[in-house]
C-alpha cells in the first residue's frame, strides 16, 4: 500500500525502520519460498526457527540479561507484522513469545536464565498448553492433574488445539496441583519434552485455516516433571499468572489482525488494477471503488486504534479491557475486510493460490481462541458496570 494507504505508526522510528527492512527480507527469502510445502506438510520445521532465532528475531522484547535481543513492543509488532501481512501463519512466534513472558513475569531467576535462552535462540519452541477437550475459554475445567513425588511432579492428563504442539522443545503446561483449592489449584510447570517419558504427540489436527501451523493433540501418561521447573517455584498461582499476561497475547491478535488486513488489501488493490470485466479493469467499476472504500477505512481505524494498544503496552498501562476490544474488534473486522477482498477478487478469491484465499481461511480462528470474542465482550462488560 502506499504511504497515504498505510501511514507510517507513531511509534516507529529510523532504528525500527532497519529493523523492518531486516524482518522483511528474512520473511521474503526464508518463508515466502516455502509457505506452500510448510502447508502441505503442516509444520514449518526446526531450521526456521533456529535460523530466526541467529537473526535476533525471537524474544525481541526480552532484556538482554536473559537471552533476549533487548528491544521492547515494538520490535515484536513489527516482526507479527511482516508475517501477518504475508499470510504467514504457520511461524507462531506469537506463541513463543507468550511462553517466554511467563518466564519472564513469573519464573525464578534460575529458570529465567535456563529456558529464555533457549527459546531466543531458537533452539527450543516454545507452546502453551492450556485447552483440554472440556476446557477451552473456562479454565476451571483443566482436569490434568500433577501430583508432587519427590523432587518431581507425575502428570496425567491431555491438551488439544496447542499451537506450536509437534515442535515444542518447551511447554508452559498448566494443570490441577489442588483440586479441592478451587481457582487456587492450579499451576504451570515448564515442560521440556525431548525425550520426555510419558509425554506423547497425537494428531496434528486437520483445520479450517493455517495449514503450516502444527495444532496439535497431547498427551501426559505418568509424565514426571521436575519440581524445580514449577514456574515462579510455587503452587496455586497458575491462573494469576495466565490472566495477567492475557492483555499481552491479546493485542499481539490485534497487530497481526490490522497487518493481515493491510496484505490483504494491498493484494487487492493490485489485482483489480490488473483484472479485467467487459472490456474494462475492475478497479474503473464504481462498486469496487466504494468497497475498497469502506475496507481501507475500516483499515486505517484498525491501525489508528492498535497503533495506541502498541504505546499503551510500551508505557505499561495497557488494560485488559482495552485489550479486549482490540482482541474482538479488530478480529471481527479482519474477517469481513478480507471476506470484502475475496469478493472483489471473483472465482480467483476461492483458490489457494491466492493470498486472499488463504487468509481468509486462517483468519476464522481469532475470533475463537485467546478467548472467544463473545468472552471478550464479557469481559468489557463487567469492566463497564464495575
Amino acid at each position: 500500500m502506499t504511504p497515504q494507504q498505510n501511514p507510517v505508526s507513531p511509534w516507529m522510528d529510523d532504528e525500527l525502520a532497519l529493523f523492518r527492512d531486516s524482518v522483511a527480507r528474512f520473511v521474503e527469502a526464508e518463508m515466502v519460498p516455502n509457505d506452500a510445502q510448510w502447508r502441505e506438510q503442516n509444520n514449518v520445521g526446526h531450521e526456521i526457527w533456529r535460523k530466526a532465532g541467529a537473526m535476533g528475531f525471537l524474544c525481541t522484547d526480552i532484556p538482554a540479561e536473559y537471552g533476549g535481543a533487548g528491544g521492547d513492543f515494538r520490535h515484536e509488532a513489527v516482526v507479527y507484522e511482516e508475517l501477518s501481512r504475508r499470510g504467514l501463519t504457520g511461524f507462531a512466534s506469537a506463541v513463543h513469545s507468550i511462553c517466554a513472558h511467563y518466564l519472564l513475569n513469573h519464573g525464578t531467576e534460575a529458570q529465567k536464565h535456563r529456558f529464555i535462552p533457549l527459546l531466543a535462540s531458537g533452539e527450543y519452541v516454545g507452546a502453551i498448553g492450556m485447552t483440554e477437550p472440556g476446557a477451552g475459554s473456562d479454565l476451571q475445567g483443566i482436569r490434568t492433574r500433577a501430583v508432587r513425588d519427590g523432587d518431581d511432579y507425575i502428570v496425567n492428563g491431555s491438551k488439544i488445539f496447542i499451537t506450536n504442539g509437534s515442535l515444542t522443545g518447551l511447554l508452559a503446561l498448566v494443570v490441577r496441583t489442588d483440586p479441592a483449592a478451587g481457582s487456587k489449584g492450579f499451576s504451570i510447570l515448564m515442560v521440556e519434552t525431548k525425550s520426555l517419558k510419558g509425554y506423547r504427540v497425537g494428531r496434528v489436527l486437520d483445520k479450517m485455516g493455517m495449514k503450516a501451523q502444527d495444532t496439535a493433540e497431547l498427551f501426559f501418561e505418568d509424565m514426571r516433571v521436575p519440581a524445580a521447573n514449577l514456574l515462579g517455584g510455587e503452587e496455586g498461582r497458575g491462573l494469576r499468572q495466565l490472566m495477567s499476561d492475557l492483555p499481552y497475547e491479546r493485542v499481539i491478535l490485534a497487530v497481526s489482525g490490522v497487518a493481515a488486513m493491510e496484505g490483504a488489501l494491498a493484494a487487492t488493490l493490485a489485482y483489480v488494477r490488473e483484472r479485467k470485466a467487459f472490456g474494462h479493469v475492475i478497479a474503473e467499476f464504481q462498486n469496487t471503488r466504494f468497497k475498497l472504500a469502506e475496507a481501507a477505512t475500516i483499515t486505517r481505524v484498525a491501525r489508528t486504534f492498535v497503533d495506541r494498544c502498541i504505546q499503551d503496552v510500551i508505557d505499561g498501562r495497557l488494560d485488559t479491557a482495552t485489550a479486549s476490544m482490540a482482541k474482538y474488534w479488530v478480529s471481527d473486522m479482519q474477517q469481513q475486510v478480507i471476506d470484502e477482498c475475496v469478493q472483489l477478487h471473483g472465482g480467483y478469491g476461492y483458490m489457494n493460490e491466492y493470498l486472499v484465499s488463504r487468509m481468509f481461511a486462517d483468519a476464522r480462528v481469532q475470533r475463537i481462541y485467546a478467548g472467544t470474542n463473545e468472552i471478550m465482550k464479557e469481559v468489557i462488560g463487567r469492566s463497564l458496570l464495575s
